[in-house]
């Protein structure tokens, strides 16, 4: 009798520490690590319709960091068909090119490099010093690049855009309308130009790579910044960005079953707007892909323009750097730049989302339906390959 109540009593005392016991184990995950992410604004567009499948405040004006790296591509794509530089051109480094900052391979002007080694450093390791280079040895000087990166800007139908720099990088001193200014929708339309009518997958689907095997100190090696490239299934493109005041961005390109879609998030941060390494953001990215390529239709057989929405023009403010006229002829027929007012536009806030419009990357593209895009009938099997790295 003794040891049944001595039994009793164990089994009692262990069912009441077990509650408590797990009130106090912290969980290794949250239950919707997604919901954390805080974005300016997304869109996601078929390739080859440019149909829009999703989107959220497209149009919102904010700076896309190193995301600009992809004009600077498109315009050296443009010298390159031209004939005015070659691949295997040598660029003799400028001390110019060495005072850049941020992420860089560290040019030396005792240094001379191809085109194409430089565009390898530009798109992967994201070079600001490899940037400016290629635009200054390319058109001559800097702020002619710059004149043809928004010649080209207006080609494409960039109505919305202004660059100011070839990489993305700007003074902690700026404010944010003295750098380069893009909207969501507009870089869309940049990123399908580049995946239909240029070899950019060439480079951004490049996860790592040496650069100056023949360097006195060794190469330097290079890991791409976009983690979602050999991580989810059919990502290979195209670019990230961050600076504190861009936050995270990210436009990326991915490819199944015949069908390719582009997708730009700009502005995004971590929960209560931390800085998290673009953790958020990637997670973000593989919901608005999973859930695209679930909901996408069959695509059509004669391309669509994706035209841009109006949205309020800002007052004028004429810049150092001037802008071209619009043209639609090749960047490399431009002429010298010439003075002319730019819109300043006025930034908007990051704007929460709610848990209700975000999923985990792993979860059913089902759960949650985001903005416009429709719930699919059925969850498509998730296609990440392993968890994204964790915040240190």
């Amino acid at each position: 009798m003794n040891r049944l109540c001595t039994l009793l009593c164990l089994v009692i005392a262990t069912a009441f520490a077990l509650p408590a016991h797990a009130a106090r184990q912290k969980p290794t995950r949250p239950a919707n690590e997604a919901a954390v992410c805080r974005y300016k604004g997304f869109i996601v567009l078929d390739a080859t319709t440019g149909n829009i499948l999703m989107e959220d405040n497209p149009d919102v004006l904010s700076p896309p960091a190193s995301m600009t790296k992809l004009m600077t591509f498109a315009v050296l794509a443009d010298r390159i068909q031209s004939g005015a530089i070659a691949l295997d051109t040598p660029i003799r480094i400028d001390r110019s090119d060495m005072d850049m900052g941020g992420t860089q391979v560290y040019l030396d002007e005792r240094e001379t490099f191809s085109v194409e080694e430089l565009i390898y450093a530009m798109m992967i390791q994201s070079a600001n010093d490899a940037a400016h280079a290629l635009a200054r040895a390319s058109a001559g000087s800097v702020p002619v690049f710059i004149q043809l990166m928004n010649a080209k800007a207006k080609e494409i139908g960039m109505t919305h855009t202004i660059f100011r720099t070839p990489h993305g990088l700007t003074s902690e001193r700026q404010s944010i309308s003295e750098g380069d200014l893009t909207t969501p929708r507009d870089f869309a339309l940049l990123c399908r130009y580049l995946v239909l009518k240029t070899d950019v997958l060439k480079y951004s689907s490049i996860r790592e790579r040496d650069f100056g095997p023949n360097r006195p100190k060794g190469p330097q090696h290079m890991e791409n910044h976009n983690r979602l490239i050999g991580r989810v299934i059919g990502v290979d493109g195209l670019k990230t960005g961050y600076t504190k005041n861009a936050g995270y961005c990210l436009s990326a390109t991915a490819a199944r079953n015949g069908r390719r879609l582009v997708a730009v998030i700009m502005g995004c941060f971590g929960p209560n707007g931390e800085i998290d390494k673009g953790v958020a953001r990637d997670r973000k990215m593989i919901e608005l892909l999973e859930r695209s390529f679930a909901g996408v239709p069959a695509a059509a057989t004669t391309p669509a323009a994706l035209t841009p929405k109006p949205v309020a023009t800002p007052a004028a403010k004429p810049l150092a750097t001037a802008t071209p006229k619009p043209t639609s002829k090749s960047p490399s027929s431009v002429p010298a730049p010439t003075s002319a007012p730019v819109a300043q536009p006025t930034p908007e806030p990051v704007s929460p989302v709610s848990a209700a419009t975000d999923v985990s990357p792993v979860q059913s593209a089902s759960d949650n339906p985001v903005s416009t895009a429709p719930a699919p009938e059925a969850s498509p099997a998730p296609s990440v390959k392993f968890e994204l790295p964790k915040k240190k």
